[in-house]
């Protein structure tokens, strides 16, 4: 059973649209907690693992082992999506050095919610 999506989500999380960079409201957001899938609430990020990226979207250097790397149509990027339900978070990029771990996952904010630990 999937959590009921606002007509804006399901353009992000099911229709594979990106929200506005710097409007999302995990962007600069830093609580102690877990990030779970909006549609299904499987876990899929921590907070230890979330960075200061100012790409304008929410960035995680390591997830939980929930989110499936898939390629891009167009080849040049790798789409994130989680791999119970499919729902797209976003972008992964690596090679950029933000983090020793070099990976950068730039996450939609309304593709994720927040559970304070």
């Amino acid at each position: 059973m999937y959590n009921e999506l606002t007509e804006e989500e399901k353009l992000v999380i099911e229709k594979k649209g990106t929200e506005r960079p710097f409007t999302g409201q995990y962007n600069d957001f830093y609580e102690e907690g877990i990030f779970s899938c909006k549609k299904c609430n499987t876990e899929l990020y921590r907070s230890k693992d979330k960075f200061k990226s100012g790409c304008g979207w929410p960035s995680f250097d390591d997830d939980t082992g929930a989110v499936k790397r898939v390629p891009d149509a167009d080849g040049r990027r790798v789409e994130i999506v989680c791999s119970n339900c499919g729902a797209h978070l976003g972008h992964v990029f690596e090679g950029e050095s933000f983090t020793s771990k070099n990976t950068r996952h730039c996450v939609n904010s309304i593709s994720i919610t927040f559970k304070k630990a």
